[in-house]
């Protein structure tokens, strides 16, 4: 059984590979792009990590210490709304399980982590944008479609 930690700074070389090889699964874009993203994508997780807003999570095999699967959430201000007048949500993201760790549940298990942690920062909304492979497990665990759209002005 995989051991749930805390990813620490030094850990955001991992986690930008692992959001590299996540969408690079998913065929997003080509290798230049996500070169490109993980330049700025490392740097970015460093800080966030080491200020607190954002927690990564990783389930790591108790006796080689292998990362099998890991998430993120990102705690980010948010206007007081209809829904919550706390002025901060969470996003998930950075879902990531190794090929030879898929089909055991653990990314289950680090969505229940990240909404439980989630709770107990008293966050009301948690929101995240989910792969075709992922859709079924947000859906299952109570996650509904919003109708939020998207503009990409610099495409």
């Amino acid at each position: 059984m995989p051991t749930l930690r805390r990813a620490t700074v030094a850990d955001a070389s991992l986690i930008t590979q692992h959001r590299h090889i996540m969408f690079a699964d998913n065929n997003f874009a080509d290798e230049g792009r996500f070169a490109k993203m993980d330049t700025a994508f490392e740097p970015w997780v460093r800080q966030h990590l080491a200020d607190g807003t954002y927690v990564g999570l990783f389930l790591e095999d108790e006796a080689t210490h292998q990362v099998l699967a890991g998430a993120g959430i990102f705690f980010m201000e948010f206007p007081p709304h209809w829904m919550h007048l706390e002025p901060r949500r969470a996003y998930l993201l950075n879902f990531y399980t190794a090929p030879e760790a898929r089909g055991q549940g653990y990314a289950k298990q680090l969505l229940k982590a990240s909404v439980d942690l989630c709770r107990e920062q008293n966050v009301e909304v948690v929101s995240l944008h989910a792969s075709p492979f992922g859709r079924p497990i947000y859906e299952k665990f109570g996650f509904t479609r919003s109708t939020e759209m998207l503009l990409r002005l610099n495409p």
